[in-house]
């Protein structure tokens, strides 16, 4: 059974730094391409950053410059550093993975709240 647990969201005024992690168990970790996405109230889910399992990236252009995604193998993690945060950047962020185009698992989502 595929489980992703995010962490590490919070607080954070405007112009700080957060960094999410995501850790995956019950899949072959290294295989997959892994996602970061977010939800504002009464917005859609969106895309925010992907990583392949060859660790080529894509990122939403709101977060180009600002974010980085990256993953450790070894440790079964995603990561998604988060600088220059705005407050436009609330939102509750989940990570997924991905293989040959299938959504495997969505994790329950971690809070971020940037303040102005």
């Amino acid at each position: 059974q595929v489980q992703l647990v995010e962490s590490g969201g919070g607080l954070v005024q405007a112009g700080g730094s957060l960094r999410l992690s995501c850790a995956a168990s019950g899949i072959i970790f290294s295989i997959n391409d892994m996602g970061w996405y977010r939800q504002a109230p009464g917005k859609q889910r969106e895309l925010v950053a992907t990583i392949t399992s060859g660790v080529s990236t894509n990122y939403a252009d709101s977060v180009k410059g600002r974010f980085t995604i990256s993953r450790d193998n070894a440790k079964k993690t995603v990561y998604l550093q988060m600088n220059s945060l705005k407050p436009e950047d609330t939102a509750v962020y989940y990570c997924n993975a991905v293989r040959k185009g299938t959504i495997l698992a969505w994790g329950q989502g971690t809070q971020v709240t940037v303040s102005s």
